[in-house]
């Protein structure tokens, strides 16, 4: 079995939700209510995220650092119970 590469997987996981989350502050920016639910669920995990543009950056930044650490985690643990 082939083994994960943990910095690719995590840079990988990193970007992508960075960007669903930048990409729905920006849509709800300029469609009104449009995922409000979620970006008030995601505000009270992400300090300063909002659907503004400096609030989709900073939820961006932090969704690249969370999603980096869980993919990163997640390799390392598949290849440690792949070792065994």
């Amino acid at each position: 079995m082939q083994k994960f590469n943990p910095k690719a997987l995590g840079l990988a996981c990193g970007v992508l939700w960075a960007l669903v989350l930048c990409l729905l502050a920006l849509v709800s920016m300029i469609h009104g209510n449009y995922g409000n639910t979620i970006i008030g669920i995601m505000s009270s995990l992400y300090l300063g995220y909002d659907n503004t543009i400096p609030g989709a950056m900073i939820g961006a930044i932090w969704a690249f650092i969370d999603a980096f650490i869980g993919g990163y985690a997640f390799a390392w643990l598949y290849n440690k119970f792949l070792s065994t």
